[in-house]
């Protein structure tokens, strides 16, 4: 049997037995496992009791309280390629649940929908890659190389004990890795955009409201000035290396093409992105404010470091003669991607085409993810998962129960083309 006719039956498999893919994704998202709190006790311990029903055995790894990593890996050990196929436990909490039209944890299936959250971030590509898994173990496919499962508890707070704490202590190491986090159908993401985090905190003299704006300063209405001058990072004019301009290229033709009701948001691959995501000041309507602190979340395209941005804060918020202290916090990384020709990108991309016959490329993402981990270490990676974007950390998150089965097709059969090359 050559590699073709290998990928046809596994994915002639998985539509004889999707629906037990689409039972595991319901369990799945049943199980509430949102972060914060970080908890993930009840699922890891129903995916290891998952897995070791088709004798796959579960290495543990409890990287801070209730928060456990597990590593599976199949196949052979001792020579040939190691892919790993990577996804995450964790889900942002539901909120306010009677913004809900539905259970946020019912896992139930309505209408063609998957429906909970984590349904599209990312519990449906999660289940794809462990029915991928268990599948190429049932049916006894003998691999040239090894599969590693890798899960993951800690990915929605910043990821700390999860992919990270993971690849610092060597418990994790391939030649190529997929993260199954929400894309588009026919384009995993094989690229993103640096992070930017910091808090900045403006200084005033507290004193009586009523003699305000004659004594100060006011913390507030400096920070008003300074908020002014953040935002003005949009506007630095950015240089784009060459070699990630075919990336970008193809990334607006995406939008252009397929994401067409975001195509107001072209820029953004190009521009640094500014966020004021909180902000708290003040003691009373009456007392001038000693300080006000806000938190901001920057990324960053290609073609500017942390410190060029921090040196462009400093400068304008130095210009404006007010008492201030600039903090980084959070996310902290530079632009990253990986080859469209490297071989984990290709296997991808070529079997998407295999199952649906679409034509499939990698984009770019303007978020940010544990790829940027993989690619720290020397570890090519992209991401391809089930989802329905616009439900992404918002109420009624839902994805369609087809593009679960899709997915798990091109998972079964990328693991063969991965393996199988040189």
């Amino acid at each position: 049997m050559n590699t073709i006719q290998l990928k046809q039956q596994l994915i002639d498999e998985v539509e004889a037995r999707k629906d037990e893919l689409l039972e595991l994704c319901s369990a799945l998202i049943q199980i509430p496992s949102e972060n914060p709190p970080g908890d993930s006790t009840e699922i890891s311990q129903f995916i290891t009791d998952y897995l070791t029903k088709f004798d796959i055995a579960v290495d543990r790894h409890e990287s801070a309280d209730k928060m456990y990593n597990l590593i599976s890996t199949i196949g052979n050990q001792d020579q040939g390629k190691n892919l790993i196929f990577c996804g995450h436990t964790d889900v942002v909490p539901a909120g306010d649940r009677s913004k809900w039209d539905f259970d946020p944890f019912c896992g139930e299936i309505k209408d063609g929908w998957m429906l909970g959250r984590g349904a599209s971030d990312m519990k449906a590509g999660l289940s794809g890659l462990i029915f991928a898994t268990t599948l190429l173990k049932r049916m006894n496919i003998e691999l040239p190389g090894q599969l590693s499962l890798v899960i993951v508890p800690d990915e929605e707070t910043g990821g700390e004990f999860g992919v990270p704490w993971l690849l610092e202590k060597g418990l994790v190491k391939g030649d190529g890795c997929l993260i199954a986090e929400p894309s588009s159908p026919r384009n995993p993401t094989i690229g993103q955009k640096g992070s930017y985090w910091f808090e900045l905190e403006v200084y005033g003299q507290p004193g009586h409201g009523s003699l305000s704006p004659l004594a100060g300063p006011n913390a507030i209405s400096d920070m008003v000035k300074a908020l002014l001058e953040i935002q003005k990072v949009w506007d630095i004019q950015i240089e784009l290396p060459e070699e990630v301009k075919p990336l970008i290229e193809v990334s607006h033709r995406y939008m252009r093409e397929v994401e067409t009701e975001r195509l107001q948001y072209i820029d953004v691959f190009e521009r640094i992105t500014c966020n004021i995501g909180t902000i708290e000041g003040g003691t009373k309507a009456n007392v001038i404010p000693e300080s006000c602190k806000v938190q901001v979340d920057c990324r960053l395209p290609f073609g500017i470091t942390q410190q060029e941005v921090t040196s462009f804060l400093t400068e304008k918020l130095d210009a404006l003669g007010i008492q201030y202290e600039l903090r980084r916090f959070g996310f902290r990384s530079e632009a990253n991607f990986t080859d469209a020709n490297d071989p984990v990108c290709k296997a991808i991309t070529e079997n998407i085409t295999f199952v649906t016959g679409d034509e499939a490329y990698g984009v770019m993402q303007w978020a940010s993810s544990d790829a940027r981990h993989f690619r720290e270490y020397n570890i090519p990676v992209l991401q391809y998962g089930p989802a329905y974007l616009p439900t992404i950390h918002g109420y009624n998150e839902r994805v369609k129960t087809e593009q679960i089965i899709t997915c798990a097709k091109v998972y079964v059969a990328a693991i063969i083309d991965f393996l199988y090359s040189n």
